[in-house]
């Protein structure tokens, strides 16, 4: 089976469609897949609902496709770096369904492992424990959460086999391999291919076996979500 596609749009073909359930890797702007996000909002698939840590910033990454509204609904942990985003929650354009980060990668990895739901202290007496089951253990209440099953995850990562094995950079392995174990179809964006072997197995963070398509992109921007300077004295 042949995993490899020639672009990003070639990727998505046959499988993105209105109204589905995608989780997207990525933290802020670290490790977010640039060309697969860039590929869906030109799909102009719409009614959305996109896991993901947060959206973006206005223009670029998930930001995007809140632009064309094509996201209507947010399952994410952090909003405080997206304008767009604030202004159509607030204006009551957007759904979001806040979930504290820990939840939500806990979401996505029970999704991933084949655990319907767990439970957790977290949230527990908030917002977050509305309309949710409550149980105690050992003297203590616990939240249930549910699993996530998203239709299709985008992730990235550094490093592939034509198998789809993967290895991720740094702390652009964040939230990805668990949207990557969770999608029922995973596609994956890539800087580097190599053939299978080519990786040693004791380096392998995710193995191929969630993954059903890869893109590379060479050299993605890689923007920095705030580029903090510090002055120096005499300057």
């Amino acid at each position: 089976m042949n995993k490899v596609f020639p672009s990003a749009a070639e990727a998505l073909k046959g499988i993105v469609s209105d109204g589905q359930l995608m989780a997207v890797g990525g933290f802020g702007l670290c490790g977010i897949p640039e060309a697969l996000i860039a590929a869906l909002r030109d799909s102009g698939v719409k009614d959305l609902t996109v896991i993901s840590n947060n959206a973006g910033v206005d223009g670029f990454g998930l930001g995007q496709l809140l632009e064309t509204r094509q996201i209507k609904r947010m399952i994410s942990s952090y909003v405080g770096e997206n304008k767009e985003f604030e202004r159509q929650y607030l204006a009551g354009e957007l759904e979001l369904e806040f979930t504290p980060q820990g939840t939500l990668a806990e979401k996505l990895r029970a999704g991933g492992a084949g655990i319907p739901a767990f439970f957790t202290r977290t949230g527990v007496g908030t917002i977050v424990a509305d309309g949710k089951e409550l149980r105690e253990f050992d003297g203590h209440t616990y939240v249930m959460e549910l699993a996530l099953h998203p239709d299709v995850s985008l992730v990235k990562a550094w490093k592939a086999d034509k198998s789809g094995n993967l290895v991720f950079r740094r702390t652009a392995r964040n939230f990805n391999p668990a949207a990557a174990m969770a999608g029922k179809i995973t596609v994956v964006e890539v800087e580097e291919l190599v053939e299978v072997g080519a990786i040693d197995p004791d380096a392998v963070h995710l193995p191929g076996i969630y993954v059903h398509r890869i893109v590379v992109n060479a050299h993605p921007e890689k923007r920095i979500e705030k580029k903090t300077l510090t002055e120096k004295k005499g300057a």
